[in-house]
């Protein structure tokens, strides 16, 4: 799995794919929180805080993740690859799961810059290290875990077309559905009783306080051992 995990990140940064998906990252966020004005950008916002990149991010991702998954068992089924694949002497767990890890190393390259940015608020603080260290740290766990849930979700979603463009599509109807859906449904409808709590946001967001509780952890590690189950027996299926 080691091999195949090493391959799947060579094969991104062979090609110009990881370095555009970590710039895009960069861009897209460097702009809405440092260049444009509005709600996000941290200095119009008169105090130093992050809680404005914890807020994007998941948004960007719930576009930029699908696009780097789209490719990994499309691809493969389109060019006729699989098959070789699937005649090496390793299991379908350990295809999906090298296939996996070596999408989510991608993504964490991408987010590790903006460690830049809590640098920035630590100096733009009055005095200066006058952050939240807590909810910042409980955020960027809380976004470590939604970029292993958004991912099993991408992976999931390759394997139910060929057609990379179906796939991505897919990959983001599902993940907005988990992350904002269900938060959705409990405002359109005033439902009585709220299921946010099926939904990825009201976790992430529990996380952002700063506050570890081990449901919002097993709540993301199950939805990634389901979509990741989900991927396995869709290629024993095919």
């Amino acid at each position: 799995m080691i091999a195949l995990i090493k391959k799947e990140i060579n094969s991104f940064f062979a090609s110009p794919i990881g370095y555009l998906v970590i710039s895009i990252f960069l861009v897209i966020n460097g702009l809405f929180l440092w260049v444009f004005n509005g709600d996000f950008n941290i200095l119009n916002a008169g105090f130093a805080d992050l809680s404005s990149f914890f807020e994007l991010s998941p948004w960007v991702l719930l576009f930029l993740i699908p696009s780097v998954t789209m490719r990994t068992f499309s691809e493969e089924n389109k060019m006729g690859t699989l098959e070789l694949l699937l005649t090496k002497p390793i299991s379908f767990q350990n295809i999906v799961l090298g296939k996996y890890f070596g999408a989510v190393i991608l993504i964490l390259f991408a987010l590790l810059p903006t460690l830049l940015y809590v640098v920035t608020i630590s100096t733009l603080g009055n005095p200066m290290n006058n952050w939240d260290a807590g909810s910042t740290l409980g955020s960027y766990i809380g976004l470590v875990f939604l970029v292993l849930a958004y991912t099993s979700i991408g992976i999931f979603a390759s394997t139910l077309s060929q057609n990379q463009i179906v796939a991505f599509i897919i990959a983001v109807f599902i993940c907005f559905g988990m992350y904002y859906g269900f938060e959705g449904l409990t405002s359109a409808f005033n439902l009585q009783f709220s299921i946010e709590f099926l939904g990825m946001k009201a976790h992430f967001s529990s996380m952002a306080r700063g506050v570890l509780d081990t449901r919002d952890l097993i709540y993301f590690l199950s939805i990634s051992v389901l979509f990741l189950s989900l991927t396995t027996l869709n290629l024993q299926k095919g």
